[in-house]
């Protein structure tokens, strides 16, 4: 494989596409803070032992898809597969334990040691929030709403919101018991993974794509009819509150997600235009173990993949793809025309106005290509007339107009011509 080329599962994004990026992340830091929500940033790998803890021991993620090495000082490190973790480890040091609320977000890469496929990506990027601290069906629905608002502002429409409730953990038991009954009678004629989940982790056969265990897990019974009655009240709840924000949704009595640490609500949301792997976001409330604490932390959040939400927008062919935008081109002509543009250049950039001055000699036919290929909103041209009489040109390229200026004339009034 050529070394310009990117690792398998990694992918550069160059100056030209990074508008799309910026519209998520932007859009993003608006909606949550309407919301309450301040932006946390945490290292991008951990103690291992974090996520072994965390998302535990038996999830797919821990057990086949970590990047983990280890350091000089012989202690083990994961590259953060995932943010709610690392957000909950950061949290322990604030007052978080004691039922004091804390509403975060984030925003940064994760890594999966994944096979590479259209949405999916071994380093991956995610937006996610985290409201930690305190237990309330109203909070879920909150986030949930959020969730659906963030998308609105995306213009990204057409998404299927699917909730589930995956009970606590005292609902579990009697819930496996007749999960396992129930795989365990067709176990051989499904996947190897099946065989093996039935096992350690029976819930998570319900979340197998496998064409093999799909008859089976469409036929499953409803593990809800095990719950208590304070639980199936805590998901009805959230339900009414959905419905007074008019936020659409599914049950889907299949629904678990794939860590561990959920309870009561989960969600998903799809979206048709990413093919196969159409999830672009996904949640629900849990409680983290950490190392080293008796007790969990609990909260609600939800995660976007940032290359799928921007799949969802070219499928819908509302993608934010404006090119970077530059304010000036001077084109000159000569060496003295060109020290004198880099004079200029600087005096406009402390004015805000973003520049780029051609230094080498080129013919002004080469110059004005080079404004026109880098979308300049203005030409500057100062040649050996404009030098004798003391003048630069602007050029406005959209209306095709132009002014002439005085080297002399103030700074602020110059700028007005690029306005």
């Amino acid at each position: 494989m050529a070394k310009s080329t990117p690792p398998p599962g990694t992918a550069d994004i160059f100056p030209e596409e990074i508008s799309r990026w910026y519209n998520l992340e932007d859009t993003a830091r608006k909606v949550f803070s309407l919301y309450g929500f301040g932006e946390l940033r945490t290292p991008i790998f951990e103690y291992t032992e974090v996520f072994k803890r965390g998302l535990g021991d038996a999830t797919e993620v821990v057990q086949k898809e970590m990047y983990t090495f280890e350091d000089r000082g012989g202690r083990s490190m994961t590259l953060r597969p995932e943010g709610t973790a690392s957000v909950m480890r950061a949290l322990l040091n604030t007052d978080v334990l004691n039922g004091n609320e804390k509403r975060v977000y984030y925003i940064g890469p994760m890594f999966r040691g994944e096979r590479p496929a259209a949405g999916r990506r071994r380093q991956f990027h995610q937006i996610g929030v985290e409201n930690v601290g305190r237990v309330a069906p109203e909070l879920d629905a909150e986030n949930i709403a959020m969730l659906m608002h963030y998308l609105e502002e995306l213009k990204i429409t057409g998404a299927e919101l699917l909730i589930n409730t995956r009970g606590v953990e005292k609902d579990r038991i009697p819930a496996a018991k007749m999960l396992k009954e129930y795989f365990g009678a067709s176990i051989d004629t499904m996947c190897d993974d099946c065989k093996v989940r039935l096992e350690n982790n029976v819930w998570r056969i319900l979340d197998c794509k496998q064409t093999a265990c799909q008859e089976f897990i469409e036929s499953a019974p409803d593990v809800v009819e095990c719950f208590t009655e304070e639980t199936k009240e805590y998901f009805k709840r959230v339900c009414e509150i959905l419905d007074s924000l008019g936020v659409k949704y599914t049950v889907d009595k299949r629904l678990v997600r794939g860590l561990d640490y959920y309870v009561h609500t989960v969600f998903e949301l799809t979206h048709p235009g990413l093919g196969a792997q159409n999830a672009i976001a996904g949640g629900g409330r849990y409680e983290v173990h950490l190392p080293q604490q008796k007790k969990p932390l609990i909260g609600v959040g939800f995660a976007a993949g940032l290359e799928r939400l921007i799949m969802a927008q070219e499928a819908l062919r509302v993608i934010n793809d404006e090119r970077l935008a530059l304010d000036c081109y001077i084109v000159s002509m000569g060496d003295a025309a060109r020290a004198k543009a880099l004079e200029l250049s600087g005096k406009l950039r402390k004015a805000n106005i973003a520049v780029i001055a051609e230094v080498e000699s080129k013919s002004m036919k080469a110059q004005m290509r080079s404004a026109n290929r880098l979308n300049a909103k203005h030409v500057v041209i100062i040649g050996e007339s404009e030098l004798e009489d003391n003048v630069f040109v602007v050029k406005n390229m959209s209306e095709g107009t132009q002014e002439t200026i005085s080297f002399d004339t103030d700074i602020n009034e110059i700028t007005k011509y690029f306005a």
